[in-house]
């Protein structure tokens, strides 16, 4: 008798992601494969989050540095392409993502569950999240705030020049999970 082995059900974890030194609070719920490299998270944090991988990232998780190799050596980082999810967390793990090295905005992530895929779906899936991620260059935690106090009155002397410098509304209690999933499987 010839038995079928079956393949292993693949795992998926549910990640919380909060913006740090954001308030209020700007953060999401998604599902990702555990069998992701960090480099394929990455891409999955930027589109849910909302940036534009315009900038330098890293991972620190228990202590060591994941991201794209240094070319001159001089900083020593783990090369996130060589390095899965699962490998280096696990359900209750929390571990830090910092986006843009001269805006610093860092992401708190934790591991809030593990399980078994669902053979029906397609992953990654933005569950829900919260308002609206800050623009690109704002200036991090810091610019964001007075970003939105000029935006928010009219007679702020920098009203207008903000208005002018995002070029388009901006509404920093929006957020949409279905469109943050369908960048995230289009794009990752």
């Amino acid at each position: 008798m010839v038995r079928e082995l079956s393949s292993p059900q693949r795992q998926i974890f549910q990640l919380k992601v909060s913006l740090s030194d954001v308030t209020p609070l700007v953060w999401r719920r998604v599902l990702v494969p555990g069998g992701y490299t960090l480099d394929r998270l990455h891409r999955v944090l930027q589109h849910v989050m909302g940036w534009q991988d315009c900038h330098l990232h890293s991972f620190e998780i228990d202590g060591l540095q994941y991201g794209e190799p240094d070319p001159d050596g001089e900083l020593t980082v783990r090369d996130e392409l060589d390095t899965r999810l699962d490998a280096v967390v696990g359900k209750g793990s929390r571990f830090r993502y910092t986006y843009d090295f001269g805006d610093w905005w860092e992401h708190d992530i934790t591991v809030e569950d593990a399980f078994g895929a669902d053979p029906g779906e397609r992953y990654p899936i933005c569950v829900t999240g919260a308002r609206a991620c800050p623009p690109e260059d704002v200036g991090g935690p810091f610019g964001y705030r007075t970003f939105l106090v000029a935006l928010a009155d009219p007679g702020h002397p920098d009203h207008e020049p903000m208005r002018e410098w995002i070029g388009r509304p901006f509404d920093a209690e929006a957020f949409v999970a279905d469109r943050a999933t369908t960048l995230a499987r289009r794009l990752c």
